[in-house]
This record gives C-alpha cells, sequence and structure tokens, in this order.
C-alpha cells in the first residue's frame, strides 16, 4: 500500500487543484455575469429550446470585452460582453450568436468539463510516474517530451471536444430552423473579428482545430441532417 502513496497524493493535489479552479471560476462568473435577456436574441433561444422539448434556453452575460463563448462546469452557458457589443454593432447576427450557444449546449450535453477533470487528473498521475522512471534516464530531454507528448493528448482530446460540440450545434440549430449557415458565417468572420493570427504550433497541439476543417465538418453534418 506504501508504495502507491506517492501516485495517491499526487492524484489528491491534481483533484484539488482541479476543484479549485472550478470554484474560483464560478465565483469569477458570479460576480461578472448578469442573466442574458435580449430582444434580438429571446426569439432565438425560444426556438433552441423548443427544438430540444424545452423552455427558452438560458444563457448568462459574462462582463468582459473579449469575444468567446463558455460553458461552465456548472450547466450554465455565457456569452461574453464583447460578442453582444459586436452584434449590437452589426458585426456579428443575432442567428450567429445563436449558433455559438448552442455550441457551448454541445459541451454541456456531452458532459466535456467532467471528462477534461478526469483527463486532467489523470494526466498528473501519468506525467509524475514518467518523470519518475524515464525522467531519470533522460534527465533534461526527457521531461521535455514527456510535456510535449502529453500536451500533444490533452490537444487531441479537446479538439474532439470542439468536434462533437459542433455537432451537436449543427443538429440543434437546423432542427430548430435556424439552419446551420450562421454557424458557418461566423467561423469565416472570427479571426477578422478576434484580430487574431493564426499560431504557429502545429495542429496537433492547439486546444482547438483550424477553422477550415470545422467548417467543412459542419457542411458534412448540414447535408446529412438536411
Amino acid at each position: 500500500m506504501l508504495r502507491f502513496l506517492p501516485l495517491l497524493l499526487i492524484l489528491a493535489y491534481a483533484l484539488a487543484m482541479w476543484f479549485f479552479s472550478v470554484w474560483r471560476l464560478k465565483r469569477e462568473l458570479n460576480e461578472r455575469s448578469t442573466p442574458l435577456n435580449d430582444p434580438q436574441l429571446n426569439p432565438l433561444l425560444d426556438r433552441l429550446g423548443a427544438a430540444m422539448d424545452l423552455p427558452r434556453i438560458r444563457a448568462h452575460v459574462y462582463e468582459i470585452p473579449a469575444i468567446n463563448g463558455l460553458a461552465a462546469p456548472d450547466g450554465r452557458i455565457f456569452i461574453t460582453r464583447g460578442f453582444l457589443d459586436r452584434m449590437h454593432k452589426g458585426e456579428v447576427t443575432p442567428e450567429e450568436i445563436s449558433g455559438v450557444i448552442a455550441h457551448e449546449l454541445g459541451h454541456v450535453a456531452h458532459g466535456h468539463s467532467k471528462r477534461r477533470m478526469i483527463d486532467f487528473a489523470g494526466q498528473n498521475v501519468i506525467r509524475s510516474v514518467l518523470l519518475m522512471t524515464i525522467g531519470r534516464f533522460l534527465p533534461f530531454i526527457g521531461p521535455w517530451l514527456i510535456g510535449l507528448a502529453l500536451r500533444a493528448v490533452a490537444a487531441r482530446l479537446s479538439q474532439e471536444d470542439e468536434f462533437e460540440a459542433d455537432r451537436f450545434a449543427t443538429a440543434l440549430l437546423v432542427k430548430s430552423g435556424i439552419g446551420a449557415e450562421p454557424q458557418v458565417s461566423l467561423f469565416r468572420k472570427l479571426e477578422r473579428l478576434t484580430g487574431g493570427r493564426r499560431s504557429a504550433a502545429p495542429a496537433w497541439l492547439l486546444s482547438h482545430p483550424h477553422l477550415e476543417k470545422r467548417i467543412a465538418a459542419i457542411e458534412v453534418n448540414r447535408q446529412r441532417w438536411q
């Protein structure tokens, strides 16, 4: 039993850090968010809810200037104030915002936050075990290779989550009558809206798939469900 004590301590530490991160994020969202109640979005949220035999989808406004959507670990959906400001300026349509909300609903429906909790804890245990074994024989390059490999695994899992949430969103948007075109049109303007440049890191180390791949996957799913 004692031989497994270091691993159990590592696992307990990883879980404690994750729960602390969740608690801190929840506090941040509670302090800096308000319920979303927008006359342009409410009819679309009604349609998304009706497509799932539910009342109007509830979402919240995260009061930060960034352009993003968020599915919190407790299941709440958030749209940033920056996104809504762009909508009110006419740079983003309400239908495109509804596509973001549908995507975040996909993360909630598939339990991605809980899945990532397990992955995070498991990767920390694996990292510690590998550092205690391989790291001893390769003291300099070993930790770097271990970190790179685990980063690649985490990126692969994150990209799969994004594709899965996109599939859910496409199906929901088609069923609600909104259609998948807003989902595609937003991706085509997203880099310009965020003012970001494509990362120089290889695709297999990125947390999100390249936009072209996401658009291609959405088009395939749209043809299937329409």
